[in-house]
């Protein structure tokens, strides 16, 4: 997530013009680094009760940086899209990879345009072998908004989970079964919760059930359709803002459950609007098309 991507070095890279144009404060990936860098170092500095988090040359840092930078003494016209995450088919099961392909990339704009616009998250998939020369210094986006956009690189390690369908796609007779179980664990003492437990897992995947609905009407999910060919789209790759729910620790990883549980449970730090997730949806027919995006 958020690394390096295997891209070569003869391709163009991909590129976005925000259609709403530039909002501020607006600040650079640069400055997102040197933000995260500095109050990471200062964490890890022993302090005494009452002391301020940062010396007063890193709060000078840091304000300046929340302060951004003004609209109209930035550059127009398209910016790069910032890495996702890459994945090879032989870490991850299952990998939907087109004939010929072994490997998907994603990519993102580094605005609130990522729902619905064309062209602000991209996919390329291709086979690894055919890189022989990669690109050395990947173009970053002259400037981006101050929401989190930017991946903290993070080093995966792929795990598959069982989850199971979201509760406004159960019918009439699955919910009264579902209600019926959770009361006699209830009842039994064992109290486990079909929405926040076992339900669609949280946090970044690939493939599974779509995140639990949040906006709009469920019908939405069933009117997506290809924007290129108008075909079927399927769940490809869910983006979220965390790695597990605060209301449910039953997807914790169990190595994680003694650490800091706000960065195991928000690695990249990314948040996708306000704390929700990006849902990835591809073409079923032709998955080169330009993908479909929803935010729950």
């Amino acid at each position: 997530m958020g690394g390096p991507l295997l891209w070569p070095a003869g391709e163009p890279w991909p590129v976005y013009e925000p259609v709403h144009g530039a909002y501020g404060p607006l600040t650079t990936p640069a400055d997102v680094r040197t933000l995260r860098q500095t109050i990471a170092q200062a964490r890890t500095r022993p302090r005494k009760p009452g002391t301020d988090l940062l010396t007063e040359q890193e709060t000078a840092a840091v304000d300046r940086i929340r302060a951004g930078y003004a609209p109209e003494l930035l550059p127009e016209g398209p910016l790069p899209l910032i890495p996702l995450v890459q994945l090879y088919a032989r870490d991850v099961p299952g990998l939907p990879c087109p004939e010929g392909t072994d490997m998907l990339q994603a990519l993102w704009t580094p605005f609130d345009e990522i729902e619905g616009a064309s062209g602000a998250v991209q996919l390329r998939w291709r086979l690894s072998s055919d890189v022989q020369e990669i690109l050395a210094e990947p173009p970053e986006p002259a400037y981006i908004d101050m929401s989190d956009h930017v991946p903290t690189p993070c080093v995966l390690h792929p795990e598959q989970v069982r989850e199971f369908p979201p509760v406004h796609l159960l019918t009439e007779e699955q919910t009264q079964r579902v209600d019926a179980w959770t009361e006699q664990r209830s009842i039994d003492h064992q109290h486990v919760d079909y929405e926040g437990d076992l339900s669609t897992a949280p946090g970044w995947k690939l493939g599974g059930w779509p995140a639990h609905f949040t906006y709009g009407c469920p019908a939405a999910f069933e009117e997506l359709r290809c924007g290129e060919c108008g075909g079927p789209v399927e769940a490809l790759l869910t983006v979220a803002s965390s790695e597990w729910e605060g209301r449910s620790r039953s997807w914790l990883p169990v190595e994680d459950a003694d650490g800091d549980l706000y960065h195991t449970r928000t690695p990249t730090i990314v948040t996708v609007g306000r704390g929700c997730a990006l849902q990835i949806y591809t073409c079923i027919s032709t998955p080169t098309h330009l993908p479909r995006t929803i935010i729950q």
